[in-house]
Protein backbone atom coordinates (compact mmCIF):
# COMPACT_ATOMS: atom_id res chain seq x y z
CA UNK A 1 0.00 0.00 0.00
CA UNK A 2 1.50 3.40 -1.24
CA UNK A 3 2.67 5.81 1.79
CA UNK A 4 0.09 8.56 0.20
CA UNK A 5 -2.80 5.84 0.77
CA UNK A 6 -1.93 5.81 4.80
CA UNK A 7 -1.72 9.13 5.43
CA UNK A 8 -5.66 9.60 6.31
CA UNK A 9 -5.58 6.49 8.32
CA UNK A 10 -2.63 7.81 10.29
CA UNK A 11 -4.22 11.12 10.78
CA UNK A 12 -7.46 9.71 11.74
CA UNK A 13 -5.92 7.79 14.43
CA UNK A 14 -4.34 11.23 16.32
CA UNK A 15 -6.98 12.47 19.07
CA UNK A 16 -7.14 15.86 18.90
CA UNK A 17 -7.37 17.55 22.41
CA UNK A 18 -9.21 20.85 22.46
CA UNK A 19 -8.33 23.46 25.68
CA UNK A 20 -10.63 25.73 26.62
CA UNK A 21 -9.61 29.33 26.61
CA UNK A 22 -10.46 31.22 29.55
CA UNK A 23 -9.62 34.91 29.89
CA UNK A 24 -6.75 35.36 32.34
CA UNK A 25 -8.77 38.09 34.12
CA UNK A 26 -11.56 35.59 34.68
CA UNK A 27 -9.16 32.89 36.00
CA UNK A 28 -7.56 35.72 38.79
CA UNK A 29 -10.81 36.95 39.83
CA UNK A 30 -12.35 33.09 40.40
CA UNK A 31 -11.88 32.49 44.64
CA UNK A 32 -10.63 28.54 45.57
CA UNK A 33 -12.80 27.50 48.26
CA UNK A 34 -11.24 26.53 50.80
CA UNK A 35 -12.46 24.57 54.15
CA UNK A 36 -9.35 24.96 56.46
CA UNK A 37 -10.15 28.35 56.89
CA UNK A 38 -9.54 28.55 60.88
CA UNK A 39 -10.09 31.90 62.75
CA UNK A 40 -7.34 33.65 64.84
CA UNK A 41 -7.59 33.08 68.10
CA UNK A 42 -5.17 35.03 70.76
CA UNK A 43 -2.84 33.38 73.10
CA UNK A 44 -4.38 32.11 76.60
CA UNK A 45 -1.33 34.29 78.26
CA UNK A 46 -1.78 37.64 78.53
CA UNK A 47 1.44 38.28 79.94
CA UNK A 48 4.47 38.44 77.93
CA UNK A 49 7.79 36.33 79.44
CA UNK A 50 10.95 37.70 79.18
CA UNK A 51 13.49 35.18 77.39
CA UNK A 52 16.66 34.13 78.62
CA UNK A 53 18.74 36.13 75.91
CA UNK A 54 17.16 39.70 77.14
CA UNK A 55 17.22 38.80 80.50
CA UNK A 56 20.94 39.30 81.16
CA UNK A 57 22.89 41.92 82.23
CA UNK A 58 25.14 44.02 79.55
CA UNK A 59 28.15 43.82 78.82
CA UNK A 60 30.41 45.98 80.97
CA UNK A 61 34.25 45.25 79.28
CA UNK A 62 35.90 48.07 77.66
CA UNK A 63 38.29 46.58 75.15
CA UNK A 64 39.37 50.02 74.52
CA UNK A 65 40.35 50.68 77.90
CA UNK A 66 41.65 47.71 78.36
CA UNK A 67 44.04 48.46 75.15
CA UNK A 68 45.29 51.54 76.36
CA UNK A 69 45.94 50.24 80.23
CA UNK A 70 48.04 47.59 78.17
CA UNK A 71 49.76 50.03 75.89
CA UNK A 72 50.80 51.59 79.71
CA UNK A 73 51.35 48.69 81.49
CA UNK A 74 52.25 45.55 79.62
CA UNK A 75 56.15 44.16 80.28
CA UNK A 76 58.23 45.44 77.94
CA UNK A 77 60.94 42.23 78.51
CA UNK A 78 59.45 38.83 78.02
CA UNK A 79 61.97 35.30 78.43
CA UNK A 80 61.54 32.46 77.50
CA UNK A 81 61.96 29.12 75.15
CA UNK A 82 60.92 28.15 71.71
CA UNK A 83 60.20 24.62 71.23
CA UNK A 84 60.41 23.13 67.32
CA UNK A 85 58.04 20.33 66.93
CA UNK A 86 60.29 18.59 64.62
CA UNK A 87 63.41 18.30 67.12
CA UNK A 88 61.88 18.95 70.36
CA UNK A 89 64.61 20.74 71.84
CA UNK A 90 63.49 23.59 73.43
CA UNK A 91 65.86 26.48 72.53
CA UNK A 92 66.04 30.08 74.69
CA UNK A 93 64.16 32.98 73.27
CA UNK A 94 63.96 36.71 74.34
CA UNK A 95 61.42 39.77 72.98
CA UNK A 96 62.02 43.07 73.70
CA UNK A 97 59.17 45.49 73.05
CA UNK A 98 60.39 49.03 71.53
CA UNK A 99 57.25 50.75 70.82
CA UNK A 100 53.66 49.58 72.24
CA UNK A 101 50.79 51.93 70.96
CA UNK A 102 47.09 51.29 71.41
CA UNK A 103 44.83 52.00 68.27
CA UNK A 104 40.87 51.41 69.46
CA UNK A 105 40.65 47.48 70.91
CA UNK A 106 44.06 46.62 69.47
CA UNK A 107 47.30 47.08 70.64
CA UNK A 108 50.38 47.41 68.20
CA UNK A 109 53.77 46.02 69.42
CA UNK A 110 57.58 46.78 67.57
CA UNK A 111 60.18 45.70 68.91
CA UNK A 112 63.25 42.35 68.48
CA UNK A 113 62.80 38.83 69.15
CA UNK A 114 66.01 36.34 69.64
CA UNK A 115 65.69 32.70 69.08
CA UNK A 116 68.72 30.68 69.48
CA UNK A 117 71.34 33.45 69.43
CA UNK A 118 69.60 34.92 66.57
CA UNK A 119 68.23 38.58 66.80
CA UNK A 120 65.35 39.03 64.07
CA UNK A 121 62.27 42.27 64.46
CA UNK A 122 59.07 42.37 64.99
CA UNK A 123 55.56 43.43 64.52
CA UNK A 124 52.45 42.58 65.97
CA UNK A 125 48.94 42.95 67.03
CA UNK A 126 47.12 41.77 70.21
CA UNK A 127 43.20 42.33 70.93
CA UNK A 128 42.89 43.75 73.79
CA UNK A 129 39.59 41.90 74.07
CA UNK A 130 40.34 38.09 72.99
CA UNK A 131 44.04 38.33 74.13
CA UNK A 132 44.60 37.36 70.47
CA UNK A 133 48.18 37.37 69.28
CA UNK A 134 49.65 37.64 65.52
CA UNK A 135 53.22 38.36 65.92
CA UNK A 136 55.29 38.53 62.44
CA UNK A 137 59.12 38.14 61.84
CA UNK A 138 60.00 41.52 59.81
CA UNK A 139 63.46 39.56 57.96
CA UNK A 140 64.57 37.29 55.61
CA UNK A 141 66.49 35.23 57.25
CA UNK A 142 66.54 31.98 59.16
CA UNK A 143 65.87 32.18 63.28
CA UNK A 144 66.04 29.36 64.62
CA UNK A 145 64.12 27.29 61.88
CA UNK A 146 61.56 29.50 61.08
CA UNK A 147 60.85 30.87 57.70
CA UNK A 148 59.76 34.70 56.59
CA UNK A 149 56.02 34.23 55.76
CA UNK A 150 55.26 32.72 58.89
CA UNK A 151 53.40 34.05 61.95
CA UNK A 152 53.40 33.18 65.78
CA UNK A 153 49.78 33.24 67.09
CA UNK A 154 47.87 33.02 70.10
CA UNK A 155 44.80 33.08 72.16
CA UNK A 156 46.78 34.34 75.63
CA UNK A 157 48.61 37.63 74.85
CA UNK A 158 52.24 37.34 74.25
CA UNK A 159 52.24 34.24 77.40
CA UNK A 160 51.69 31.36 74.98
CA UNK A 161 51.74 30.85 71.21
CA UNK A 162 52.91 28.84 68.20
CA UNK A 163 54.61 29.16 64.79
CA UNK A 164 52.78 28.76 62.14
CA UNK A 165 55.31 27.94 59.00
CA UNK A 166 54.51 28.94 55.58
CA UNK A 167 55.26 25.70 54.25
CA UNK A 168 53.20 22.03 55.68
CA UNK A 169 56.70 20.63 55.55
CA UNK A 170 57.77 22.55 58.46
CA UNK A 171 55.45 21.24 61.40
CA UNK A 172 55.54 24.82 63.55
CA UNK A 173 57.10 25.14 67.13
CA UNK A 174 55.79 26.66 70.16
CA UNK A 175 57.02 29.70 71.90
CA UNK A 176 56.72 30.36 75.84
CA UNK A 177 57.03 33.33 77.25
CA UNK A 178 57.28 34.98 80.34
CA UNK A 179 57.61 38.75 81.78
CA UNK A 180 61.53 39.80 83.05
CA UNK A 181 61.25 40.51 86.39
CA UNK A 182 62.90 43.65 86.19
CA UNK A 183 60.97 44.85 82.60
CA UNK A 184 58.37 47.60 83.76
CA UNK A 185 57.41 49.85 81.29
CA UNK A 186 58.45 53.19 80.73
CA UNK A 187 55.81 55.67 82.63
CA UNK A 188 53.87 57.42 80.43
CA UNK A 189 51.70 60.85 80.90
CA UNK A 190 49.27 60.37 84.58
CA UNK A 191 45.79 59.44 83.62
CA UNK A 192 43.14 57.87 84.82
CA UNK A 193 43.69 53.98 85.64
CA UNK A 194 41.07 51.83 83.68
CA UNK A 195 40.46 48.94 86.11
CA UNK A 196 39.71 45.35 84.51
CA UNK A 197 36.53 43.60 84.60
CA UNK A 198 37.86 40.52 85.03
Amino acid sequence: MPIAALRPLLLAAIPVVTVPLVPPQARAATPLASDGFMPFSPPASTTIQADDYGSGAVETFDPVGRAQLLEREIPREWVGTYQPFDTNRPVPAEMRLTAVKAFGQIVDLRGAITIDGTSTPIQGNLNAESDQLDLLLLCRCDVGGLEMGGAFSGQQGLLLSGWNAPRLTNPGGRLDLRPRATSMPAQGPAGLPVRGMW
